[in-house]
């Protein structure tokens, strides 16, 4: 990859798991308002999202930039449980009939934190309430160094059919610079464990940049992967954002790759995932050609949200738990992200929400184009739609300059994303994020793009 590329496209830049962006929402729907707009979607589609958030882990992995709670008191986990069953309640006096549970993830945190038999309390009673459908995606984040035969028994028997395994890095320097206690041992375990559990789909997430990370790293796990060829693996950039988690700080700037060769990472990574059969898939994702995600992919029908990439899109999205966002289309609302001021608010009898932002047309307008581009690598637009909406047009603008770089063709009322422009997809979504331009940070907010 040219220098000059990176140099001028390397920015601080939102991964856009939304459109606005968190530090951009205003006008938060009122409890009333969201209930009503919750109400609207599931008449007009019964099929829904679930993410569940499950906060606590025993140990602070510092690399992570997650919400989460570090203990060691498991007593925590069934007052917790009983907090999101009163949050799930207060949504199913307001659905117009029962929804159908299309999609279900458990994350966190550390969601194999919770034991077996309180995973199987708390799922047993949400999924009592639903219907669930024959073609489904249940899927968790294991922890390989605490998720056992029974977890995933349990799960998989309450119709859960993806795991999500944290890999990370199979290098023990790194696992140890990050804090992270888990072996490879206990990852080929889980992996062989649920694959005799016959689970539809294994994925691996990995992150590149990390502390100490080098060539010879990434090339031992290309070799590890070859050996289990899970159905989908994910290569997520590390973000050092240390001004958001303190747990950072305990890295310098000189233990981190950087530019040219935190870049030489993914590369290597992406070009050995090909060798081994798998296909990319939008931003950092690979799957294996019998993956649903694949498949999703080839037939245009990818959606990604605040859980990611997902080959089944619903119309909504709920969240439960600390710190949770759910997703009407017209509107977000996040949970309080403190443990304490949830429980608050759920046992007082009402959804614990403390920030939200209602989506004016313009909004919607755009959501849909960064959507496109971050899941099918192009967008288009009717004629004459340039000319009623000046954010449009502005982005318009923004993109030749990217088209004389080499990142995207345009089409008159097309834009499509080059070879050389997949890497920087982040920042031709940023083109179309109008209230990024309209008022651009004076501090850190995101990181950066490679």
């Amino acid at each position: 990859m040219k220098l000059s590329l990176l140099e001028k496209y390397d920015k601080p830049t939102p991964r856009y798991t939304s459109y606005p962006t968190v530090p951009y929402w205003e006008m938060p729907p009122t409890q009333e308002e969201w209930m009503q707009l919750v109400q609207k979607r599931t008449e007009l589609h019964p099929e829904i999202s679930v993410y569940v958030h499950l906060p606590y882990c025993e140990q602070l992995c510092t690399y992570c930039g997650c919400n989460k709670r570090i203990t060691v008191n498991h007593a925590v986990e069934e007052p917790y449980v009983e907090s999101l069953i009163q949050e799930w309640e207060l949504y199913l006096r307001n659905f117009p009939r029962k929804p159908i549970l299309k999609e279900l993830h458990l994350g966190g945190g550390t969601p194999t934190f919770f034991s077996p038999k309180n995973l199987d309390d708390f799922i047993s009673r949400l999924l009592a309430t639903v219907e669930v459908p024959e073609n489904h995606a249940y899927a968790f984040e294991a922890h390989p160094n605490n998720t056992t035969v029974d977890h995933l028994r349990v799960l998989h028997n309450n119709g859960f059919n993806r795991v999500s395994i944290g890999v990370q890095d199979f290098s023990p320097v790194i696992m140890s610079a990050i804090n992270r206690r888990q072996s490879e041992a206990e990852v080929f375990r889980l992996t062989e464990s649920a694959r005799r559990l016959n689970y539809d789909s294994i994925n691996f997430d990995f992150v590149y940049g990390l502390p100490f990370q080098r060539l010879q790293h990434i090339e031992y796990d290309l070799e590890k992967l070859e050996q289990l060829m899970p159905d989908r693996v994910a290569y997520y950039s590390y973000a050092h954002v240390p001004w958001k988690q303190a747990g950072q700080r305990k890295f310098t700037e000189a233990d981190i790759p950087q530019s040219v060769d935190k870049r030489a990472l993914y590369e290597t990574a992406s070009e050995g995932l090909e060798r081994l059969g798998y296909h990319a898939i939008g931003m950092d994702h690979f799957a294996l050609p019998t993956d649903d995600l694949y498949r999703s992919a080839a037939q245009g029908s990818l959606h990604r949200n605040f859980m990611g990439y997902t080959p089944y899109p619903t119309s909504l999205l709920i969240g439960l738990g600390t710190s949770a966002i759910s997703d009407a289309g017209e509107a977000f609302v996040q949970n309080a992200t403190n443990v304490e001021d949830y429980r608050e608010g759920v046992a007082a009898g009402r959804l614990p929400i403390f920030r939200g932002h209602q989506l004016h047309e313009e909004d919607q307008l755009l959501r849909d184009h960064i959507l496109n581009i971050m899941c099918r690598f192009g967008t288009d637009w009717e004629v004459g739609e340039l000319q009623t909406s000046h954010s449009l047009e502005r982005a318009y603008l923004r993109l030749q300059d990217m088209e004389k770089d080499g990142l995207v063709k345009l089409n008159g009322s097309s834009v499509s994303v080059t070879t050389t422009g997949a890497p920087f997809i982040r920042n031709i979504a940023q083109c179309f994020d109008d209230r990024y331009w309209q008022k651009q940070p004076t501090e850190s907010l995101f990181s950066k793009t490679l």
